[in-house]
């Protein structure tokens, strides 16, 4: 139940993001639930390799266990993903907007002329 509403947060604040700067929501929304399982594939990764090199004794039956170790790694690859997406987002928004109103303002004839 805890990874559903996790999801749905994830999902939500992407979607909330994508729409702001007029990008695909529903694409976004999905990318950013995919980084949260790729940061979870990676903490399973990792927890595989140190367990090799430290001969840890890991117990991998232990589902619930395993899911709150690979929870802050799915949260933070979401969170890097979204880090990544805003401020790119923002500059390019910025840019379109200050293209737009450069040329409103070269195609809007000016009070001299006239």
């Amino acid at each position: 139940m805890l990874g559903i509403l996790i999801l749905i947060f994830i999902g939500r604040h992407f979607y909330k993001l994508a729409e702001k700067y007029n990008k695909n929501a529903w694409l976004f929304a999905i990318l950013g639930i995919v980084a949260y399982y790729v940061g979870t594939l990676l903490a399973g990764v990792i927890l595989g390799v140190l367990m090799e090199i430290f001969s840890w004794n890991i117990d991998f039956e232990n589902n619930y266990g395993l899911g709150i170790i690979a929870l802050p790694f799915g949260i933070g690859m979401s969170f890097l993903f979204y880090s990544i997406l805003k401020p790119n987002w923002k500059e390019q928004y910025e840019r379109n907007l200050d293209n737009e109103l450069y040329r409103s303002k070269a195609l809007t004839p000016s009070s001299e002329e006239e």
